[in-house]
């Protein structure tokens, strides 16, 4: 039977869990997630781990911080004045938000803390910092068509 190999598009279902159980992710009631390994479309943890599964089979992964998200970054924390919100918005610990970094992209943000004239913006990823858990089926192995050049 085949396993899964770097190259191969894949369909897998997952479950993922942080080390106190919590979900942050699944593919229950959705698709499978599709994805080529070893493409970097998924994180470096995940793409190991379904190396060798073979369709049908279910395997538990752990992924440390550094195969995953990465250790938080206090580079990522950044002050940001209160002024500039807009006039009906009240901000709160938590609160998440889209900024733009002046080259017209955009990417999120978490409120992590509320001061008198300003506030305090993490810009890590929500996962970063915590070990993964996975609990993955290996849907299967999408077939791809070779053509053959004369």
């Amino acid at each position: 039977m085949q396993q899964v190999q770097n190259g191969d598009k894949i369909r897998v279902h997952y479950h993922g869990k942080l080390r106190s159980g919590e979900t942050f992710d699944s593919s229950e009631g959705r698709e499978p997630l599709e994805f080529t390994v070893g493409s970097g479309q998924v994180i470096r943890g995940f793409d190991e781990g379904v190396k060798g599964m073979q369709p049908g089979e279910k395997r538990t992964i752990e992924i440390p911080v550094g195969d995953a998200y990465g250790e938080k970054s206090e580079e990522m924390l950044f002050e940001f004045p209160k002024n500039q919100f807009p006039e009906n918005m009240q901000a709160e610990v938590g609160m998440q938000l889209m900024m733009n970094n002046g080259q017209g992209q955009q990417f999120p943000v978490t409120i992590s803390e509320v001061r008198e004239d300003s506030v305090l913006l993490d810009a890590n990823h929500p996962l970063a910092g915590q070990d993964l858990i996975f609990d993955l089926e290996l849907v299967e192995i999408v077939p791809t068509s070779r053509i053959i050049m004369p």
